[in-house]
């Protein structure tokens, strides 16, 4: 079959395909055959190595999402990029691992994956939506609600406009929380409005945590997945307020006032992608508001290179997907 392998970290057009051996699915695993293949930021990190974090041992299949055809059964399914979770719904277990590395991801035409991690691909969802919808939205389901406990007409500030806050708009404009959003695209800004936001602000403006708390209020919960920022979230947080942190593409370091914290009872609360349980009411949820993940472009898998390329550029919006028959 043609795959994606990463064989060494390097820029984007280190990524090429090449034919390898069709996988042979092991005990509780099935063989699925890919129809749409989503590109996430986490392969990104690990085609360059960014940080000890994504310098897994090589070689792999990279990704993460994927939509296919079960060849055991012909059902059409996606698939839950949380391996091994645990059971434990606060935590994910030691044993813990998301598809694409160091386990073979979805860069391929087929995957041996294990059946528990299989869904019924929506019937509303397209190929590319279906395999665009898991890790951004399951991730942005369970900061939302398994940890942030938002609720219909709280305050939400989301930080923003990744795969994850894109998903996160959406799942919380669809259960009537008030939703304010930060971009440095007046094009994004523009599509959160349509979406629901209330509040949308170009957070290269000085003064933009002003202009959401003077829009929206002190805020019940925000969505960080800066990590840079975490002083400026405190700030927009009201007394008792969650702060709830899924990211750190602003950088790993900041300094904050503890007593922003305890003297008014904010939380933090740190979380990374979902549980199946956490899935499967993010699926519920899909079912009953038609939610469509945003898809930016689809090329064919050979030219995964190019784009990794577009991410690198900050030219997308929306998913990147990749077609393995194209």
């Amino acid at each position: 079959m043609q795959a994606i392998v990463l064989e060494r970290h390097g820029p984007p057009q280190t990524l090429r395909p090449r034919e390898i051996a069709d996988p042979v699915p092991g005990p509780g695993e099935v063989l699925v055959e890919l129809r749409a293949i989503a590109v996430n930021p986490r392969d990104a990190l690990l085609r360059e190595g960014a940080t000890p974090a994504y310098q897994l041992p090589l070689p792999f299949v990279l990704g993460s999402d994927g939509a296919g055809v079960r060849r055991d059964s012909g059902e059409e399914v996606m698939i839950l990029p949380s391996l091994r979770w645990g059971p434990d719904e606060a935590v994910a277990g030691p044993e813990f691992e998301i598809l694409g590395g160091p386990s073979d991801g979805t860069y391929a035409e087929l995957i041996a994956i294990p059946a528990a991690n299989l869904y019924p691909k929506p019937a509303g969802l397209s190929w590319e939506e279906a395999a665009a919808l898991p890790l951004a939205s399951v991730t942005a389901h369970r900061a939302l609600f398994a940890v942030g406990g938002l609720r219909a007409g709280e305050r939400l500030v989301i930080l923003g406009t990744g795969a994850v806050s894109i998903a996160a708009l959406q799942l919380a404009s669809a259960i009537g929380a008030r939703v304010a959003i930060t971009s440095s695209s007046p094009e994004k800004l523009e599509w959160a409005r349509a979406q629901g936001a209330e509040c949308t602000v170009d957070y290269r403006e000085a003064d933009w945590v002003a202009q959401v708390g003077a829009a929206l209020g002190p805020a019940e919960v925000v969505l960080d997945s800066v990590g840079s920022s975490w002083p400026q979230s405190i700030e927009l947080l009201g007394a008792g307020g969650r702060l709830v942190a899924c990211g750190g593409t602003g950088g790993s370091l900041t300094e904050l006032d503890v007593r922003a914290v305890y003297l008014q009872q904010k939380r933090i609360l740190g979380t990374k992608m979902g549980s199946p349980a956490d899935f499967e009411a993010l699926l519920k949820l899909v079912a009953e508001t038609g939610i469509r993940p945003p898809i930016d472009s689809v090329r064919p898998l050979a030219e995964a290179g190019a784009a990794h390329a577009r991410i690198a550029a900050g030219e997308h919006f929306g998913k990147l997907v990749l077609d393995p028959k194209g």
